[in-house]
């Protein structure tokens, strides 16, 4: 059988560090507060810096560990709903910098599933002979985009990109099933506006109103916590694949206390779960790659270790991924 399988990982994250006393000193917060909620700590948020320098940053480090040459990368997909531009995407920026001369790229826009939803689209380039190997990337920018006067919103989120590079495989590595979704009736309830307003030239609507984060959390609590348990079920079942051979499950890191009531639903032990949102936040497509990234450093992924990659976001959307590495 024909699949793609993660051959390195690599990230890109910024060095500044705001933590949660950080934030008490501009809003009405504390860090008892945010924990308690969220259970987020600190979060990294880039000087300056564009989507592109860490979309890079990660990309160098990916191919790096990976072995080949930028010339010899056949496929570049970036997740992001934070890039530099309209257009160029942010994986022709990827491109460039790294000199992947010879690779189609662009981006995918599925908020914090997207990561999942870009290995899923090179996963199907791989599987049908059109490209032997891919670059995802996942990364965001939401600094820029949070409005730092709403302590319901600015309190959640960080910045920073990771990915990973798949290869053609015919062994038992790689990815073994997925499922993907959409509800778009729900859309309103975690949106971002457009950066300008609809009809410029009429200037219907007010610029200070464009922009900003705006989040139903309770809303996006329960669609989460429902939808975690219900994909992660159904790939385990279309599998045969039992949660007791997962060897770990790598959720997205938007908020602890969703894990933990997932968890609870699937009857399982929070040691089962990679959580490492104390220390980034939620940085949306960048989050998932990001843990794996984290883990594979740590040496906690060993060979033939069954994952489950789930995530879920604005769109609304969700994605869940069985992996064996």
């Amino acid at each position: 059988m024909v699949t793609s399988r993660i051959v390195a990982t690599g990230a890109g994250i910024p060095s500044q560090v705001i933590t949660n006393d950080d934030l008490a000193q501009i809003m009405d917060t504390s860090d008892e507060w945010i924990r308690q909620r969220t259970g987020i700590g600190e979060r990294h948020i880039s000087g300056g810096e564009d989507l592109s320098y860490y979309t890079t940053k990660a990309a160098r480090q990916i191919i790096e560990r990976a072995g080949i040459a930028p010339e010899d990368i056949d496929l570049i997909v970036v997740a992001t709903v934070t890039a530099d531009y309209c257009t160029p995407s942010a994986a022709c920026m990827v491109q460039k910098e790294i000199g992947a001369v010879n690779a189609v790229a662009f981006d995918v826009t599925a908020a914090c599933s997207g990561f999942l939803y870009g290995v899923s689209v090179a996963d199907k380039f791989i599987r049908c002979g059109v490209y032997k190997n891919a670059l995802v990337i996942g990364g965001e920018i939401l600094s820029k985009i949070v409005d730092w006067q709403d302590r319901s919103t600015c309190v959640l989120f960080g910045d920073g990109a990771a990915g990973v590079l798949l290869e053609r495989s015919e062994s038992q590595q790689g990815i073994l099933l997925e499922e993907l979704g959409a509800k778009g009736e729900d859309y309103a309830v975690l949106t971002a506006r457009r950066l300008a307003p609809a009809n410029a030239f009429n200037e219907i609507e007010p610029q200070a109103e464009c922009g900003h984060v705006t989040m139903d959390g309770r809303a996006v609590f329960k669609f989460a916590t429902k939808k975690i348990v219900s994909s992660i079920e159904n790939v385990l079942e279309k599998s045969g694949v039992s949660k007791d051979e997962i060897t770990y499950f790598i959720t997205h890191q938007a908020n602890a206390r969703i894990v933990e009531v997932a968890a609870k639903k699937l009857k399982l032990p929070m040691d089962r779960f990679y959580t490492n949102i104390e220390h980034y936040g939620n940085t949306s497509a960048a989050s998932i790659p990001i843990a794996l990234n984290e883990m594979n450093e740590k040496g906690l992924l060993h060979e033939g270790d069954k994952l489950i990659l789930c995530g879920f976001g604005g769109g609304l959307t969700w994605g869940t991924l069985l992996i064996q590495w």
